[in-house]
């Protein structure tokens, strides 16, 4: 039995480690086009991380009463930190390869034919294919976009310039970080965003509060504007407005690497490869990650590994998505699972916990709101902006995914102080008629 990994990013290698676990022996091949460990590691999650947090430290002097004085940012040793953090260098990644058993193939791969992958002048065999081939920055068809040397979030976290002004064109998670760091260190910020609001996937109070927040730092935040052309120097919008620039930085969502597939005759559409409930795309072939377009989150990639390494070994698994986490790592922190559409609804304001004021003064604005099926009496979802609110929020991801009765959430006793208890008193103030 020999099994490929198509993609030696979070996904596949954490497919390596998961079924090393359960089987020592079976033959491993990763191939990967660029650095072991992916996207995440190095041009994403952790460098735009590290990225945010100094300024975050800084800004939350504003709101300490006058305690911190003083203090100033400095972008190059903030890019000195990243560089540390998200160094590009996959040798301790290939050397936990080989520590697996795993044999690395670099290069670019195409199906030549099922069960046959072609690396350059190299054949590759295999019995079982894994496809977690991740995503890529999805760039709009605008008029002059292809003659300007713009950024992607590549880019965005492995330079070293401050741009004076910079036009940030996407109001999703990824624009609105990159957008509130580059106007802390320094640049002064536009952000176009076609649609009427930011962060239009979740929901639209906690995506008020970061609009807000962006606002207050200085960044001038464009809504329902939508690009006609760009030259080297400026967006043109399509009600004649002309936004000038000195970088372009585009950031309009994630598309599936699929390109090389079309031999295996999987389904995909627009969104990614369709999988079913085991990740299983076709016979002997799994697709894990951001290649089947279900939660692009790296989280989610390593959760869909678990899932198609217990499938190989024989047991009895289904993906379930129903309590799927995220982060937006903007100031404020906003933190989603699940779905808060439909049922039930209560929300707490974070002003009222008396954990916030022991981290600001002036107290800012946030809250904690929790879904509930009325009919089961369990959560369904629950969205929180604050403080480190994708730690505290982790609590109601146990909660969704096992279903846990709210009568014995409500019997949970929270630390005393600590936004945990945000979390009781959204949750209490449930119109279930406990």
């Amino acid at each position: 039995m020999h099994i490929v990994v198509l993609g030696g990013g979070s996904s596949g290698e954490h497919f390596v480690g998961a079924l090393r676990r359960l089987d020592a022996d079976t033959k491993l091949t990763v191939v990967e086009r660029r650095l072991v460990g992916g996207e995440c590691s190095y041009y994403a999650c952790m460098p735009t991380k590290t990225m945010l947090r100094a300024p975050e430290l800084l800004a939350a002097t504003r709101h300490s009463d006058g305690a911190i004085v003083g203090g100033a940012l400095d972008p190059q040793r903030i890019y000195a930190w990243r560089d540390w953090v998200a160094e590009r260098d996959d040798s301790s990644q290939v050397e936990w390869l080989v520590s697996k058993n795993a044999e690395l193939v670099r290069g670019d791969a195409v199906v030549a034919e099922p069960g046959l992958l072609r690396i350059g002048d190299r054949e590759l065999s295999y019995d079982r294919l894994v496809i977690a081939s991740g995503s890529s920055p999805a760039i709009p068809q605008i008029e002059g976009l292809d003659a300007v040397d713009y950024w992607t979030n590549v880019d965005a976290t492995v330079t070293l310039e401050v741009p004076r002004q910079l036009l940030v064109l996407g109001g999703g998670p990824v624009g609105c970080e990159l957008a509130q760091f580059f106007q802390r260190v320094g640049s002064q910020v536009t952000l176009v965003q076609g649609d009427k609001r930011l962060l239009s996937r979740i929901d639209a109070d906690a995506a008020a509060l970061v609009d807000d927040a962006l606002r207050e730092d200085g960044v001038d935040v464009r809504l329902g504007a939508t690009a006609q052309r760009v030259t080297p120097t400026s967006l043109v919008l399509t009600d004649g407005g002309e936004i000038p620039f000195d970088r372009l930085l585009v950031a309009t969502g994630r598309r599936p690497n699929v390109d090389g597939l079309e031999p295996l005759g999987l389904e995909i559409t627009r969104r990614g490869i369709e999988v079913d409930e085991r990740l299983r795309a076709a016979e002997d072939v799994w697709a894990i990650g951001d290649v089947t377009g279900l939660a692009p989150f790296t989280h989610v990639g390593k959760y869909h590994a678990r899932i198609v390494a217990y499938d190989m070994a024989g047991r009895d698994v289904r993906a379930d998505h129903r309590a799927v986490p995220a982060t937006i790592f903007t100031d404020p922190q906003v933190a989603v699972v699940g779905s808060t559409e439909g049922g039930i609804s209560s929300t707490w304001q974070l002003t009222s916990v008396p954990r916030l004021s022991t981290y600001e003064r002036p107290k800012r604005p946030g809250f904690i709101k929790v879904v509930a099926d009325p009919e089961r009496r369990v959560l369904t979802g629950a969205v929180a902006v604050g403080p480190d609110s994708g730690e505290w929020l982790q609590q109601l991801t146990l909660a969704i995914r096992a279903e846990t009765p709210i009568e014995v959430l409500l019997d949970v006793i929270p630390p005393y102080p600590t936004f945990s208890e945000g979390v009781f008193f959204a949750l209490r103030e449930l119109k279930l008629d406990l």
